[in-house]
């Protein structure tokens, strides 16, 4: 993880090349523009700078082990979200009679799908995409009503499991509010986990109903369908699939829309249905995990609320003028939070992918509109990964832009960030500068959340300026229900994950080995320990895993052992500085972490990804780097390297190129000697979900890495 500090915006200006005696001039005016606009935001700068300075978290006693709370939970955590609805289907009946036909889930209709060929030969799918249709909180409660129902009537009994393996869509929503109301645990899998992970899910939790899409249906599920012998029961939630012989006997495919059918007749016969307890299991989720096989979490009903309840109350002026857009797996944690949230606020959730989600993305039609530019969403969540992308392609333009316009570009990014630095707004550079920029996410965006993995203070500065809106960290794991801290959107320092929510605290737990202790001065460090009613119940028939992380204290409450280190700040907000599983011994006996060698080094222009790796039988640091194919190639050109892309990769030469360059990062970034990757590998393919190399969140699969990569280990350690 990333060994965080709160970077100072000097740091973190980038660099021009204007004349000086022009620079000058430009100084003298900005500086005349600051003092004439100084005095009418005095007051509201001034408002967020004495909130941003106040403490925000608090231990409950002067002992070092003391959980800290929220300074607005210091009484007591809370719970729910409204008095009573302590069950997921209570609050979505809350939310319906509140909004009942106000807009809920909405998704673009497809008017042309085209087959584009590339230069390279490949044929990508293009499309072309019309207005969003909305359904209503009433038309949502009625089609999730129905199809529960129609479940029932197929066999699917109260506190028994049912798989959906489905890409993030409003069915999925619907066919989770259907398992809550009705009181079916829900069995979530990632779409793009392989084969033998889904085999591994669906016989653990003994499924005999699966709902999915024609797509995943023909391109995952049919070659694994007769390993699952449980299965009787497949819905697909995107129309009629084709029919295979092949499908084992006793397989029945049925529609979402013939399941909602059956369920509307039979409900005309008032059949009666259980309604779960607060303790009941809602959902089983999957985690992808970066280690070994997908564990099932279990989260019930409180959990989830208690968790949102938390995640709702950092998010200012929520409500019905909110609009979320909902691309990332709905089987992850941050997502299914992210939209109960939305849901239970009366906020507008409009579906993308990440391949429609802008102008420019992947699947749209050169000339026709991407998801953000229809919706413009107000509020935003991503991982690290997308942020990351995003950064390098607008750094991309600015480098291509003219001279004139970068040094523009450059003069009022350095200036808004020294502003922001002061707690003051910028108008004039986010109408004239930004402005298209911003553009790219719709243009209305308030509020981004970032959670799944660290985000470099880089990269979340320039979001804070370039789309002129806090980006809030938040810190949370499947085993608390997505819920542990989120940064206050006043709150512009960087590295920092925030305060714990109103549903929780955190306390640090000594770690000797790595030598973190609750007694640190200035600031105590430790293991991060989560407790209150979001931590869940543990995994799925893995008693021993169970044991090993949670534990319940002398007032029953219920605690997760993260494996993450954390250390507070004096305001009680919490810094990620390290991972137990990352913490490498070396020969020598220095520790390295892995991730804050990868959290220096991913930000530069040259690597899309990067894997460090080390053992305790050696004394230096090696690396995988996926490199971005255009900074190498121009690389190789200035060297005079040549060679087509997988040459280049393979090149020794580019090899010590690329490793210069990281040597120089590192020192920058003030890495010990030690810590400095010595060799490197670089990798002509992506690291990507689908190449089971990284986890839908986009975090780093260590020992598949280490598998892909073992014959290169074995040569950049002189074993070959």
């Amino acid at each position: 993880m990333n060994n965080h500090v709160s970077s100072k915006p000097s740091t973190m200006k980038l660099k021009h090349t204007i004349n000086p005696i022009l620079l000058y001039f430009i100084h003298f005016i900005i500086s005349l523009y600051t003092i004439l606009t100084y005095i009418p935001f005095y007051f509201f700068s001034e408002s967020r700078q004495e909130k941003s300075n106040k403490i925000k978290a608090k231990p409950v006693n002067s002992k070092p082990e003391s959980a800290y709370r929220s300074v607005n939970s210091l009484d007591g955590l809370a719970s729910v979200l409204y008095p009573g609805c302590d069950t997921l289907d209570k609050v979505f009946m809350y939310a319906k009679n509140k909004f009942k036909n106000k807009r809920l889930l909405g998704t673009r209709e497809i008017l042309n799908e085209e087959d584009e060929v590339q230069p390279n030969g490949k044929i990508f799918k293009k499309v072309i995409l019309g207005h969003y249709n909305w359904l209503s909180y009433e038309d949502v409660f009625v089609q999730a009503f129905n199809f529960g129902n129609g479940l029932q009537m197929l066999g699917q009994k109260p506190k028994t499991n049912i798989a959906i393996f489905c890409e993030t869509r409003a069915e999925w929503m619907i066919a989770a509010q259907a398992c809550f109301m009705y009181n079916f645990q829900l069995v979530t899998l990632y779409a793009t986990l392989g084969g033998p992970a889904i085999v591994h899910g669906l016989n653990e939790t003994e499924v005999t109903n699966i709902i999915t899409s024609k797509e995943l249906l023909q391109t995952k599920l049919k070659d694994i369908v007769s390993l699952v012998p449980r299965l009787r029961h497949i819905i697909t939630v995107d129309g009629k699939p084709p029919t295979w012989s092949e499908f084992p006997k006793g397989v029945i495919v049925h529609t979402m829309a013939a399941v909602q059918a059956l369920g509307a007749k039979a409900s005309m016969e008032n059949q009666p249905h259980s309604k779960p307890l607060p303790s009941d299991i809602a959902v089983i989720m999957y985690t992808s995990g970066s280690t070994g096989l997908p564990k099932g979490v279990m989260i019930s009903h409180i959990n989830i609320i208690a968790g949102i309840t938390g995640m709702a109350e950092r998010i200012p002026g929520l409500g019905e003028e909110d609009v979320y857009i909902g691309y990332l797996p709905l089987a992850h944690v941050l997502e299914l939070s992210a939209e109960l949230v939305c849901l239970s606020h009366g906020c507008r959730i409009g579906y993308s992918s990440p391949q429609t989600l802008a102008d420019q993305s992947s699947k749209i039609k050169k000339g026709s509109k991407g998801d953000t530019s229809m919706l413009k969403p107000t509020l935003m969540a991503a991982v690290p990964e997308i942020m990351d992308r995003i950064y390098k392609n607008v750094m991309n333009k600015v480098n291509e832009m003219s001279s004139f316009q970068r040094n523009l570009f450059i003069l009022a990014y350095n200036y808004k960030m020294e502003q922001i630095s002061k707690g003051r707004s910028t108008p004039l550079c986010d109408n004239f500068v930004f402005r298209k920029v911003r553009s790219l996410l719709g243009g209305n965006i308030r509020l981004l959340l970032c959670g799944g993995a660290p985000l470099s203070a880089t990269t979340q500065r320039f979001m804070n300026i370039c789309f002129c809106c806090p980006v809030g960290q938040g810190y949370g794991l499947t085993e608390s229900s997505g819920a542990g801290t989120i940064t206050e959107v006043w709150d512009y320092n960087t590295g920092r994950v925030g305060a714990p929510l109103v549903c929780c605290e955190i306390k640090l737990k000594n770690w000797e080995e790595g030598g973190y202790f609750n007694t640190d001065k200035p600031h105590p460090r430790g293991e991060i320990l989560i407790g209150g009613q979001n931590v869940t119940m543990g995994y799925y028939k893995n008693e021993a895993k169970t044991k090993a992380d949670f534990f319940e204290d002398e007032n029953g409450q219920r605690w997760l052992c993260t494996g993450d280190i954390g250390e507070f700040d004096p305001d009680g907000c919490l810094k990620i500085i390290d991972r137990k599983k990352d913490l490498v011994k070396l020969q020598a006996g220095e520790y390295v972490s892995l991730g804050k060698v990868e959290a220096a080094l991913k930000n530069l222009p040259l690597i899309d990804n990067i894997c460090a790796y080390a053992n305790s039988y050696h004394s230096y640091v090696i690396g995988f780097v996926v490199p971005n194919q255009k900074e190498l190639t121009e690389l190789a050109q200035k060297k005079g390297l040549k060679g087509t892309w997988e040459e280049l990769c393979n090149s020794c030469e580019m090899e010590n190129e690329v490793l210069k360059v990281l040597s120089e990062a590192a020192i920058s970034a003030s890495l010990e000697k030690f810590e400095i990757p010595v060799k490197i590998r670089l990798s002509p393919e992506p690291w990507t979900p689908e190449t089971g190399l990284v986890t839908d969140a986009f975090k780093l699969k260590r020992k598949e890495l280490k598998t892909h990569y073992q014959a290169d280990i074995e040569r950049m350690y002189g074993r070959k």
